[in-house]
């Protein structure tokens, strides 16, 4: 049996043009520079990004475009769905798609490199 895990660390997420995608992640996230991890951005290191609440953290790796295969997927509570609905179509209109999963509703959208993307709730009664 391996260790216990403590919590995902963060996520490596490729993209173009770093600090366009930091501007897209601040405006549609709310995710915002991590003051003490500036020093690895230099020599093709990371720009970390993180929330308020200093839970969700992504790495910003400016390479070249690569195919991606992972969906992240941010749980938010039921109550505020539909705030993260509304927020998300005027920041990316015509770019955001509704799934009703039964157990669980989610949004679906992408950042300007394709990264995906999705908001998730399992409060369905919350989020209607």
């Amino acid at each position: 049996m391996p260790p216990k895990l403590l919590a995902i660390d963060h996520i490596h997420v490729f993209v173009a043009d770093r600090a366009e995608s930091e501007r897209w992640y601040q405006r549609v996230l709310g995710l915002r520079r991590t003051p003490e991890l500036e020093f690895w951005v230099t020599d093709g290191g990371p720009l970390m990004l993180q929330d308020e609440s200093e839970q969700i953290h992504i790495a910003l790796f400016e390479r070249p475009a690569k195919p991606c295969r992972s969906t992240i997927a941010l749980r938010v509570h039921g109550s505020l769905f539909r705030q993260w609905q509304s927020h998300l179509e005027h920041e990316l209109p015509g770019a955001v798609t509704f799934e009703d999963h039964k157990a669980s509703v989610s949004l679906y959208f992408a950042d300007p490199d394709g990264n995906p993307y999705e908001i998730t709730t399992y409060e369905v009664a919350l989020s209607r």
